[in-house]
């Protein structure tokens, strides 16, 4: 019998969207408002899904206060009122898109978490616009 975790955080951080390979006006093109050289923030909401079997003994799929001090340790405590592309060494050489800052956010957290669980992110950079990643 499997069963879903919930845990829902928020962070604020800052960045810019940029490609190094191209010029300016290709990078103003794609990227747009995203591309502002002096950056822009936003305020994420970030879903972490754990799955898993319930534990005939505690009756968790996973302690809920081991799963948050995972998710502060590894996430908020790294990101939150950080600028992305200058703050946080994962994104020296890698876009801070909302893709690549989910695929980040579960590899840290993959790391810390037992193999027998499934893991899947979801990074509200909106209300509207939101990524999902689940390893694959």
């Amino acid at each position: 019998m499997k069963v879903k975790v919930f845990r829902k955080e928020h962070f604020n951080a800052a960045h810019r969207l940029y490609n190094s390979n191209w010029d300016a006006e290709k990078n103003k093109t794609i990227f747009g408002k995203c591309n502002n050289p002096n950056y822009h923030g936003h305020n994420y909401d970030l879903t972490v899904e754990v799955e898993g079997e319930i534990d005939q003994e505690t009756g968790y799929v996973i302690d809920i206060k081991i799963l948050s001090d995972i998710v502060k340790e590894q996430v908020t405590d790294r990101f939150d009122h950080k600028n992305l592309n200058l703050d946080v060494p994962e994104f020296k050489d890698l876009n801070p898109t909302a893709e690549n800052i989910a695929v980040v956010i579960w590899n840290l957290i993959r790391e810390k978490l037992d193999s027998k669980f499934t893991l899947t992110i979801r990074l509200y950079e909106t209300e509207r616009n939101f990524v999902e990643y689940s390893g694959y």
